[in-house]
């Protein structure tokens, strides 16, 4: 076992006995060194939101995530994420998965100091998924901070037919294609049936994005995961990229929630004391 990985194994161990009974097992290094962490339950109701998006989301004002999506406005608060796809109330709830930990080091006066960088890919299975990276001195701190970035970078994921347009949508709408470092991927929509044709990696990105079937070619070094889930998460924020012409049609724009809700988060500013907005 090389220096990197006894460091890992260390700290590993630190983390169990740290978290002690509430913990997991996470056997997804290639190394084989086996990590045992905590997930962290985000508790909605000692939230207190310090964005406009959240003042309005806790308070009802607006309902579906969608809403925020079309009218573009960033999500700076990872428990508007966690607000809209809450367990017991969503039909599709998110599902992460540590796709990979890797030690990273850097050279010191001191010596070599040893980090821990996490990747994480979340989704719902139903036309949403994110990714998040992290690099952090223990392996918990890595994948909670990766989880967070995960759910800050959830994006909606358009979905399309092979053919005629039966049943739900199964697969991606066009080819669209991604890239990082050297990695190149493309994602070729494929009849119902054919599933998901590729790496494990990208299998498991679109099953996170709710893709059924596709084709997938890639290219480079496919063998350094984190260039590769980006790649595909690339290519998968693309979906929405453009217009197809079945969407030409004469759009009726809505008020932002900003507009709309105005009165509002001056009410609940002058209200709360609050100086300044986000």
């Amino acid at each position: 076992m090389n220096e990197a990985s006894s460091d890992a194994l260390k700290y590993s161990d630190f983390t169990l006995s740290k978290y002690g009974n509430k913990r997991i097992r996470i056997n997804k290094p290639e190394d084989g060194t086996k990590y045992f962490v905590s997930r962290f339950k985000d508790d909605l109701k000692n939230w207190v939101p310090v964005t406009k998006l959240g003042r309005l989301v806790k308070e009802g004002k607006i309902v579906s995530i969608e809403e925020i999506y079309l009218h573009s406005l960033p999500i700076k608060e990872y428990q508007i994420i966690d607000y809209f796809f809450q367990p017991n109330e969503c039909s599709h709830p998110l599902k992460d998965d540590v796709v990979k930990i890797m030690p990273v080091q850097k050279q010191t006066r001191a010596g070599q100091r040893t980090r821990f960088k996490a990747f994480v890919a979340i989704g719902d299975g139903n036309g949403h998924c994110g990714l998040g990276v992290k690099c952090a001195k223990e392996v918990a701190t890595a994948i909670r901070g990766a989880i967070i970035s995960a759910k800050l970078s959830l994006i909606p994921v358009r979905r399309g037919y092979w053919g005629n347009k039966i049943g739900d949508p199964h697969t991606v709408p066009m080819k669209v294609s991604g890239k990082c470092g050297s990695v190149r991927i493309r994602l070729v929509p494929a009849p119902r049936g054919t599933q998901i044709v590729g790496a494990p990696t990208t299998k498991k990105m679109l099953n996170f994005a709710g893709i059924k079937d596709c084709f997938s070619s890639s290219c480079g070094k496919t063998k350094t995961k984190g260039n590769f889930l980006r790649a595909i998460f690339n290519a998968l924020s693309k979906t929405y990229g453009y217009l197809t012409p079945d969407l030409w049609k004469v759009t009726n724009f809505d008020k932002s929630p900003y507009e709309e809700w105005s009165d509002f988060l001056e009410t609940y500013q002058n209200l709360k004391g609050i100086k300044g907005t986000v």
